[in-house]
């Protein structure tokens, strides 16, 4: 798919909560004595006082500030979540009133487990592309949820990313196009009132990542008439780390490419924002000329395959944080009890 007219992304900004739980805690209170070591080292988990709304606060205005456009020809803001502080309220709404953008916009919350971001970026696209609005805001953001001593509780961090989609002459980098690529797959739900997600085990990895993810990358360059070898860069969901090495495996694209040990083993990976965060991050270090290649996961399910080309603007808008320092900006918590709490899984009678 391509836009009418260019498109591509004018600013951008994450953010990263930064209390760090250490896996190793959690596996202290349910795995058994020798068990293997977590995949993934530590991962990240909202503070007292962040949600949804107020990390996307944070990272759109990182990204309204990088862009250099006024918050008022902003004509559409998304948040994309699976984890929205309201049953019935979007969130959106209230992003946009705190970042100016109110009242001439539209505004919604969006649903797609940890592929919600980038459906927001494909709505973003199609928005500007077809000429509707001069800016739109998309956004990925999760306090991601788990059962205590699930699988998920080692792997699903916090935190997101937001982009500002522009015409292309305003662009840090082009989209040269993008698809989606969905089916019926019921590997992981939340019915309603239910307290925590349910996920299928074994349907996770196949049919469900591995089958999505490869199809819609696939289906992309064989569009765009590209290999990995034409990429600086690629971004994928994480669920674990393992899953990322098979598809780059399959893709062609190196270790190199995919930036392997960023993210994952420092904040976990499954949750609505974190290929965006992981886009991001390349953002803070691509060059001018590189190609990235991007490829989001939700359960559910279904695969955003983009294509981007980074342009000389990059260089000038970089300021504020990288994903990088709000890693480093970490407060350990090696208490189980004190991860039980923050993430309001001890009620009281």
């Amino acid at each position: 798919m391509k836009p009418k007219q260019p498109v591509g992304i004018a600013g951008y900004g994450a953010y990263v909560p930064r209390f760090r739980v250490q896996t190793a805690a959690i596996s202290a209170a349910w795995r058994p004595r020798g068990a293997a070591a977590a995949a993934v080292a530590e991962k990240s988990v909202p503070g007292p006082d962040e949600d949804v709304v107020t990390m996307s606060i944070e990272a759109g205005r990182t990204a309204l500030g990088r862009a250099e456009i006024d918050p008022a020809s902003i004509g559409a803001v998304w948040v994309g979540t699976e984890s929205k502080p309201y049953a019935v309220k979007p969130s959106a709404t209230i992003v946009a009133e705190a970042l100016g953008i109110t009242p001439g916009v539209v505004a919604a919350d969006m649903e797609f487990a940890c592929k919600a971001g980038s459906e927001a970026m494909q709505a973003a696209v199609a928005f500007v592309g077809a000429g509707m609005v001069d800016g739109a805001l998309a956004i990925g953001m999760d306090t991601a949820q788990s059962k205590p001593g699930d699988a998920l509780e080692y792997t699903a961090g916090c935190g997101g990313a937001a982009f500002v989609f522009a015409p292309a002459e305003r662009s840090v980098a082009v989209v040269e196009a993008s698809l989606s690529h969905v089916t019926d797959t019921p590997d992981f739900f939340r019915r309603e009132g239910a307290p925590y997600p349910e996920h299928g085990g074994r349907f996770t990895g196949e049919p469900s990542y591995f089958q999505h993810t490869l199809a819609a990358s696939r289906r992309l360059l064989e569009e765009l008439g590209a290999s990995a070898g034409d990429y600086a860069y690629a971004v994928f969901h994480q669920p674990v780390p393992k899953f990322v090495h098979r598809v780059a495996k399959e893709l062609g694209f190196s270790r190199e490419q995919i930036n392997d040990g960023l993210l994952a083993p420092r904040m976990g990976n499954a949750y609505a924002g974190s290929s965006l965060v992981g886009l991001a991050a390349i953002l803070d270090v691509a060059a001018p000329g590189d190609r990235i290649f991007f490829c989001s996961y939700g359960s559910g399910a279904g695969s955003d395959a983009f294509s981007f080309e980074v342009n000389e603007r990059i260089g000038e808008r970089r300021n504020g944080p990288t994903v990088v320092e709000y890693l480093d900006r970490r407060c350990a918590i090696t208490d189980y009890g004190h991860y039980l709490k923050l993430r309001k899984k001890i009620l009281r009678s």
